[in-house]
């Protein structure tokens, strides 16, 4: 049974240390930080069978401004529709629905994001970043 919680308490971090530290966007993220992340963020944890599978964490000031990061399905578990329920979940959670701007950055889950109505940047001109490294 696929259940999916915001309660920190259930995340297994050292299973969502493990995938975020070989992934691209998070390579070599240590364990300290993948918790620091965690304590700063609306965190949505999804299990099979009491299980984690996948994870997923939205920073936000839940009025104006919510940006979705670290959302991951473990490859075994994929192709069963597991990261469209978690996006839903993270869509419909009560306390984000004031949100009125959501954002993202993805290399390759473009079809996944536009299903919930997300789009590339009408103004991107206008965006600006800093990166430290």
């Amino acid at each position: 049974m696929i259940s999916i919680s915001t309660d920190k308490s259930k995340l297994d971090v050292p299973f969502i240390q493990n995938f975020l530290k070989d992934i691209y966007w998070a390579a070599g993220r240590t364990i300290e930080e993948v918790q620091k992340t965690i304590d700063a963020s609306v965190c949505f944890g999804i299990y099979l069978d009491e299980k984690q599978i996948g994870f997923a964490r939205v920073i936000t000031d839940y009025v104006v401004f919510a940006y979705l990061m670290d959302v991951f399905i473990s490859e075994e578990f994929r192709g069963n529709g597991y990261s469209s329920l978690l996006i839903e979940k993270m869509m419909n959670e009560p306390e984000l629905q004031q949100v009125k701007i959501w954002r993202l950055a993805t290399t390759d889950a473009h079809f996944l994001y536009e299903k919930f109505g997300f789009k590339a940047l009408a103004h991107p001109e206008k965006m600006m970043e800093k990166v430290i490294i």
